[in-house]
């Protein structure tokens, strides 16, 4: 497995681009679970869609 953690972990277009990358997960601070969570469920239906 290979993964970000920190300010990225949380920030959606970083969360989008290690999608793309094919990493395996991300790490962020509690209050930006929300937003990554989120962001995660876009990356992954966008990619389904191509």
């Amino acid at each position: 497995e290979i993964g970000i953690c920190g300010e990225h972990g949380g920030d959606p277009n970083s969360i989008k681009f290690c999608h793309k990358a094919g990493l395996s997960y991300v790490s962020a601070s509690p209050h930006r679970i929300p937003i990554a969570i989120v962001a995660a469920a876009q990356a992954a239906i966008e990619n389904s869609k191509k």
